[in-house]
């Protein structure tokens, strides 16, 4: 790979994100940028699009595992909206495989740095993000 890989996941406060915050540090050859949701639930199809858009080589979302959802449906919400961006990435060709959506208890502290590792191994086997603004002329989405 002749760049590191750019990650970003989106992180439910009450679970995932503290679990992160008590965890080991992920590895230093991937960008990671961490953004806390108030629920797993709350994240918008748009906001992962974005993500992509902006040269994310893969995204994950972090959610409570179901029993421990604060609010009720959280995760279930969750779930169908990366269902449906997963195929929106691969009608476009862009692949939906680059979206993941993991269950992190907010006692599981090393989560992060496995969640980050799978990621980043994930992008190994598939490739870094074609809307990467480096990897194609013009970089990013065209007109």
């Amino acid at each position: 790979m002749e760049r590191e890989i750019k990650l970003v996941g989106f992180a439910c406060k009450f679970c995932a994100l503290l679990s992160f915050e008590l965890g080991p540090r992920p590895q230093e050859d991937v960008k990671l940028e961490l953004v806390e949701l108030p629920c797993a639930g709350r994240i918008e199809a748009r906001s992962l699009l974005r993500a992509f858009e902006k040269g994310a080589d893969a995204v994950f979302v972090a959610g409570c595992p179901a029993h421990e959802c604060l609010n009720l449906k959280g995760s279930a919400r969750a779930e169908k909206r990366i269902g449906r961006v997963k195929a929106m990435l691969d009608e476009i060709g862009l692949g939906g495989d680059r979206l993941m959506l993991y269950r992190v208890s907010g006692t599981h502290g090393p989560r992060l740095a496995q969640i980050v590792a799978e990621a980043a191994a994930k992008v190994k086997d598939i490739g870094l993000s074609p809307l990467q603004g480096g990897n194609r002329p013009g970089g990013g989405l065209k007109p």
